[in-house]
C-alpha cells in the first residue's frame, strides 16, 4: 500500500552557515535505510567539509548554482542540471554564488553521519 509522507523532518547541518535540510525519506523521518531524498537551501557563501562517502549520491539543482570540488577539480550544477557521485570519491559541496542554492540529494544507501566520512576539520 502506498506510504503517504506529510512533511519531512529537518536536520541540522554541517558546513560553514546553517544550511536547511528536510528529509522526506530516510534513517530519520521514514525509518529508511536503502534510500534518502531531502531538500536542501544553502545560503550564498556556504561550504562543508569535504567528505568521501560509502553511498551513491544523486543532486538535482532546483535553482542557484552548487559548487562541486572532487579530485580533478571543479564542477559547478546549475538549475535544471545534476551531479552523479560515486561511493568512494572524495567530494566538497558548496553554493558561493548570490542567493545560494536549492537542491534535492538522493543517496543510495539512505545517508548516515556514519557512512559520509567527513574529512577532519
Amino acid at each position: 500500500m502506498p506510504r503517504l509522507i506529510e512533511s519531512p523532518t529537518v536536520i541540522e547541518a554541517a558546513g560553514s552557515q546553517p544550511k536547511m535540510i528536510e528529509e522526506y525519506v530516510g534513517r530519520v523521518n521514514s525509518l529508511d535505510d536503502g534510500v534518502s531524498v531531502a531538500r536542501m537551501v544553502s545560503p550564498e557563501g556556504w561550504q562543508e567539509p569535504g567528505q568521501t562517502p560509502e553511498f551513491r549520491e544523486i543532486t538535482l539543482v532546483l535553482g542557484g548554482l552548487l559548487q562541486v570540488e572532487h579530485a580533478d577539480g571543479v564542477l559547478e550544477v546549475r538549475a535544471g542540471q545534476s551531479v552523479v557521485t560515486e561511493p568512494g570519491e572524495w567530494v566538497r559541496y558548496g553554493s558561493p554564488a548570490p542567493g545560494g542554492a536549492e537542491y534535492v540529494a538522493v543517496c543510495l544507501p539512505a545517508f548516515s553521519s556514519d557512512t559520509v566520512r567527513r574529512d577532519p576539520e
